[in-house]
């Protein structure tokens, strides 16, 4: 067995401690474009906690994704500059508190090499813990390292994805970003440079800087939330999907959603371009 193989697969990381409280809750919400009409009482709610009227401030379900920023198996060694989220997918097991202490295990799952040139696909998985040991949410994640691979891993075929229904979307709704969205969704903590930098964006093959792809995966939860969980951010189950073009800030996001049971099927375009951003998405709602 290729001793980077071993390597790689191998990483894990315990017990990382982190906290968090409204504060970040308010900004993950606005990062990914709740609160843009200001008037709107249902997206308020996640933004704003309510002075006359008191109400508890609602956490996006996938604020889960930025409750522990940082946390991971440990250091992989790739190529930074050619590495991209491949897929997302978190398990809700209960609903994020506003504020909390919490501790992040992590460890890699799989490792699948491409070839040479072809790159590698390296899958971990974070579990999420309140102060109590009880788990919150699991969170697998697929990091595609363009620049890697060909150092003779297994020849092993990852899973096949969630089957998007075949007949018309029962919902269509746009979502528009803000041409800064991305200056303002790296203060929940990515700061990587593809998404601030022009120059450094133009090095990793985009005419200027793109939206992170997370951000864009928050952009789906919402439109899950807005359609069939009535803005219930208890509801979600599970929420996955795959990266498959990135967006630019200040374009209009188009989702296609199809209900069957609690099962929300999901795929998201830019139109003015014509690409399809995210496939085979999947919410389980309960």
């Amino acid at each position: 067995m290729s001793a980077r193989y071993e390597e790689l697969k191998g990483l894990k990381n315990l017990g990382q401690k982190y906290a968090y409280g409204d504060r970040e809750v308010m900004l993950y919400a606005y990062g990914i474009g709740l609160g843009a009409d200001p008037m709107d009482e249902n997206e308020l709610a996640f933004v704003n906690e309510g002075t006359f009227t008191p109400r508890p401030l609602k956490v996006v379900p996938t604020f889960a994704s930025v409750a522990a920023w940082g946390s991971g198996p440990g250091e992989m060694n790739l190529n930074r500059v050619m590495v991209v989220d491949g897929e997302r997918d978190i398990t809700f097991h209960q609903p994020l508190p506003v504020a909390a202490n919490i501790t992040a295990d992590s460890s890699v799952l799989e490792v699948y090499d491409k070839g040479k040139d072809k790159g590698v696909v390296i899958v971990h998985q974070t579990v999420l813990k309140n102060e109590k040991g009880e788990k919150l949410a699991t969170l697998v994640a697929s990091r595609f390292a363009r620049g890697d691979g060909g150092f003779g891993g297994p020849n092993l075929t990852q899973p096949d994805p969630h089957k998007i229904p075949s007949r018309a979307p029962d919902k269509t709704i746009d979502i528009t970003t803000r041409p800064d969205q991305a200056l303002v969704y790296r203060l929940c903590g990515d700061r990587n440079p593809l998404h601030s930098d022009p120059e450094f964006a133009k090095k990793a093959g985009f005419p200027r800087p793109i939206l992170h792809g997370m951000c864009t995966y928050g952009i789906t939860c919402r439109g899950v939330l807005q359609t069939y969980a009535d803005y219930d951010a208890s509801a979600f189950r599970q929420h996955v999907a795959r990266f498959s073009s990135p967006v630019f800030p200040g374009e209009t996001v188009t989702m296609d959603l199809w209900k069957d049971g609690n099962t929300i099927s999901f795929e998201a375009k830019v139109k003015s371009r014509g690409v399809t951003v995210i496939k085979n998405g999947k919410t389980v709602l309960g």
